[in-house]
């Protein structure tokens, strides 16, 4: 099984899926993204080309991260991801996976669709409409990047000035704002990681204020969730159409039991180190199963 994995190759889960993948007797080549180059088809080229041939010739293509960059370089590089995925080769997770998950607003449009429990958003663009939405949401709310991970970018927007500046942004750029109703909890919530059939939880306990991400100081603790909420994170999942993902749960004090987002390229260092569990390894063995999976006993 040759096997692409798109990513920076000093990063620490890409050199732990290498590993993996290696250590299972598997080839494991590692592709930057502004490497990729698509050579259309012409009068000198039967067909269409894919660069460097790692990625044309791999019989899966992982993606792991997606790097900043300009809307014509993103569009560029989910265009050739869809093109491959057209020719038939298998990408984890699609191309459609990605775009659903790394577009918040349309990953929670999508869920709340599917009958899911999301925080009550709104997404607005003029200085009058986002603050209108500031005071629906009871003039506490948190404003998050439409784009991001890691809990980078997210401010709590409890008074008229921590708001201030996000209008200023919209009068002068048309900035989009992602407002969402801020949520007391317990000071914890819930990762989930679904690899393909397994599924590997802990708890992120907040040791300073209300975000829990790991990456932002949150304490990784292992924990054993109900099954139902096994069930909904797996439900979730279906919905943006991932196979390994990263599904984040909110028990809120009103006891309501809210997902909060979906990685599609889901860390997990934390996890590894709240369970013990070798996910990289997971990972690997599901890599395998989707290239060569088993046949049903019956």
């Amino acid at each position: 099984m040759r096997v692409a994995i798109l990513g920076e190759p000093a990063g620490w889960h890409v050199s732990r899926l290498v590993a993996a993948l290696h250590a299972r007797g598997q080839e494991a080549t590692v592709v930057r993204w502004h490497e990729l180059t698509a050579v259309v088809a012409g009068a000198t080229v039967p067909a269409e080309q894919f660069l460097p041939p790692a990625i044309d010739q791999a019989d899966i293509v992982v993606v792991r991260g997606m790097p900043q960059g300009g809307l014509e370089d993103v569009i560029f590089r989910m265009d050739l991801l869809g093109r491959l995925a057209a020719r038939g080769q298998a990408i984890i997770n699609s191309p459609r996976a990605l775009e659903l998950a790394i577009d918040k607003y349309l990953s929670l449009a999508k869920l709340a669709d599917g009958g899911v429990a999301v925080p009550h958003t709104i997404v607005a663009q003029n200085p009058a409409a986002i603050q209108q939405a500031w005071q629906s949401l009871g003039c506490d709310a948190v404003i998050k990047p439409l784009f991001g991970s890691c809990g980078r970018g997210i401010q709590r927007l409890s008074t008229r000035e921590s708001l201030e500046p996000y209008i200023e942004a919209a009068t002068a750029r048309g900035n989009v704002a992602y407002l969402q109703e801020f949520v007391p909890h317990a000071g914890w919530d819930v990762r989930i990681l679904l690899v393909g059939k397994r599924a590997f939880s802990m708890r992120r306990v907040s040791a300073r204020d209300w975000r829990t991400n790991v990456a932002r100081g949150g304490r990784p603790e292992p924990f054993s969730p109900p099954q139902s909420w096994i069930d909904l994170a797996r439900r979730s999942a279906t919905l943006l159409e991932t196979e390994i993902a990263g599904v984040d749960l909110l028990p809120a004090n009103d006891g309501r039991l809210l997902v909060i987002e979906i990685n599609a390229v889901p860390g997990w260092r934390g996890l590894e180190r709240a369970t013990g569990t070798d996910i990289a390894a997971a990972v690997a063995e599901h890599l395998k199963r989707s290239f060569n999976p088993e046949k049903p006993v019956f």
